[in-house]
């Protein structure tokens, strides 16, 4: 549960060892956050990382294996992430960016993008809100991006979906808002991180620290959507109703 302060005691991270990922779990232990659960694909990544936070201010550290790209495991992955008791947030950071000039001529590799970013993040969406309405109470915190706002020739297919996963998660804070469930929206631009090394970097770029800055102030308003940096949310505004011909010719 929270503490007196309202600020969550208790974490699951899926995506737990992206860099994002990484500094929201920093920026909330720092401020209480006291038990966590961290899941993802890379089992020996997430064993160094419990092992790490157990040496600080955590007392309880879990593990728990995640595929994305495995909707059917889904519903029992949230079970055993839920096992130890009540989850006061889960962050969902997990995502790909993959490569849009290769994966135009690559269906598949097209069609993997979408199953990480959107397909699995539905799928673990319905999932987490069954699991949390039992509960009675949570929130729901989901890494979008600015590139789900307008289709961009530069990078389409991950923009695609996460505009998918965007809609998805605004349409599921309304259906969870009567049982108590807060779902926020988090819509970073260019972050500076592994995935997005060698790619020249956009105006208002940002790093995953600033991020979980943003993050947290959020959830310390009950925010439905924010920015990272806070900025974009008007440079977004502007650039979504820019007549076409003029969009395209942006260096975007």
């Amino acid at each position: 549960m929270r503490d007196a302060l309202g600020r969550p005691q208790s974490v699951a991270v899926f995506g737990a060892t992206s860099e994002i990922g990484r500094a929201i779990i920093d920026a909330l232990v720092a401020r209480g956050a006291s038990r966590l659960v961290l899941a993802g694909r890379d089992e020996e990544a997430l064993n160094r990382l419990a092992s790490h936070l157990r040496t600080g201010s955590v007392h309880q550290v879990e593990v728990s294996a995640f595929d994305a790209a495995d909707p059917a495991s889904h519903p029992q992955v949230v079970e055993n992430v839920f096992a130890g008791g009540d989850i006061d947030v889960v962050l969902l950071a997990f995502g790909v960016l993959g490569s849009q000039e290769a994966d135009e001529d690559d269906p598949a590799a097209a069609a993997g993008v979408v199953q990480t970013n959107f397909t699995g993040a539905v799928s673990l969406g319905v999932a987490l809100a069954a699991r949390l309405r039992r509960q009675g109470h949570g929130a729901i915190v989901v890494l979008s991006s600015v590139a789900g706002e307008r289709a961009r020739r530069s990078n389409f297919i991950y923009g695609s979906s996460k505009a998918g996963l965007d809609a998805f998660y605004q349409g599921l804070a309304a259906a969870l808002d009567a049982d108590g469930i807060h779902v926020m929206v988090v819509r970073p631009g260019f972050v500076k991180t592994r995935m997005t090394q060698g790619l020249p970097p956009a105006p208002l770029a940002t790093t995953p620290e600033a991020v979980a800055e943003v993050v947290v102030r959020g959830l310390d308003r009950g925010a439905r959507v924010v920015w990272a940096p806070p900025t974009l949310r008007w440079v977004m505004t502007v650039l979504r109703h820019l007549p076409t011909p003029i969009f395209r010719r942006l260096p975007l």
